[in-house]
């Protein structure tokens, strides 16, 4: 699989990647299940929750394996 990136759309991010949706929970960012972050890049829809997108990003690569 693809290491996840911060210009990955958030949908594509939760369909893609077992496991992401509890990971990126786990980071702050609870608007997983909002339609409108769907069409969102990561760093944007982290930009929103004041979070940094490199280190959600490298969280997620880290409890996904892909690392």
């Amino acid at each position: 699989m693809e290491k996840i990136t911060t210009d990955m759309l958030m949908g594509d991010i939760v369909r893609g990647y077992e496991g992401a949706i509890e990971a990126l929970e786990e980071c702050g960012m609870g608007c997983v299940g909002c339609p409108a972050s769907q069409a969102e890049p990561l760093y944007q829809a982290a930009e929103v929750h004041g979070l940094d997108a490199d280190k959600i990003a490298a969280v997620l690569n880290e409890k996904l394996g892909l690392a």
